[in-house]
């Protein structure tokens, strides 16, 4: 066996001691503090992100219930309408009865085109 082992043991101490000491007085307190600073502001900016994903995702659902609402209130009492008019037994070929059947298929049609146009103006 060297010499030297032991005595880089008793160095790798005292440095290590030399570090202890320099914590313990409060020398490399700036830097801790520095560190938990920007962790702080990257945990903050991460808080806030998820915030604005959270609010984007409400008001997305909002949108679909209010127009799913308003789908069924309009297009609902139509589709009634054509349905009692089939029922009653009046003929398809009536002007009620296809002008009916008529809104019945249009207003749907529009009004998903018009999200989807919506959705690809968003989009791009």
């Amino acid at each position: 066996m060297t010499d030297s082992g032991p005595a880089k043991s008793a160095a790798g101490e005292t440095n290590t001691y030399r570090d202890l000491a320099a914590s313990a007085a409060g020398g490399m307190a700036g830097r801790d503090r520095a560190v938990a600073h920007k962790t702080r502001r990257v945990v903050l900016a991460s808080l806030g992100v998820m915030r604005d994903q959270k609010a984007g995702r409400q008001r997305n659902l909002s949108v679909a219930l209010a127009a799913t609402l308003v789908v069924l209130l309009v297009v609902g009492p139509l589709v009634w309408w054509a349905a009692d008019n089939l029922i009653a037994g009046e003929h398809m070929g009536d002007l009620t009865s296809e002008f009916s059947l008529w809104v019945c298929i249009l207003c749907p049609a529009l009004l998903a085109a018009a999200l989807v146009a919506g959705w690809l103006r968003r989009r791009s």
